[in-house]
């Protein structure tokens, strides 16, 4: 597998994948034009909707509306390293959210793809030449 990532001027970052394009870039503040997300905003947005997703799956298999369900991620960020330090996922059910099924959309959440991977981090090699 393998994503295209180019540099379309300025401090815009774009990534292309089975065939859609994100595009990334700074805030004025650090020298970009603030016209899309930071990659930082999109890797928070993707633990996110990944666990949200997850729930979509768990839900849609037991024919549970999701309308009404939604989520808020908070963090916590170091400020010297400016790493997370604590991401807290919060799930708000509708009171007609069956009572029997409380912690198990929670335990469908948490085998979102994004989540494990990030306990479980692959090795990253950063090189020149596009070798594995």
């Amino acid at each position: 597998m393998e994503m295209q990532i180019n540099f379309p001027g300025g401090k815009r970052v774009t990534s292309t994948y089975k065939g859609f394009t994100v595009e990334t870039d700074q805030p004025q503040s650090e020298g970009g034009n603030g016209s899309a997300p930071e990659p930082y905003d999109l890797f928070l947005s993707s633990l996110g909707t990944c666990a949200g997703v997850y729930i979509v799956y768990f839900c849609e298999s037991r024919g549970i509306p999701t309308e009404d369900i939604s989520m808020t991620l908070s963090f916590e960020r170091n400020e010297k390293s400016h790493l997370m330090e604590k991401i807290a996922i919060s799930i708000h059910l509708p009171p007609e959210f069956p009572k029997k099924y409380r912690k198990a959309v929670i335990r469908a959440a948490e085998m979102c793809t994004v989540k494990r991977t990030m306990t479980h981090p692959p090795e990253i090699l950063v090189t020149t030449g596009g070798e594995l």
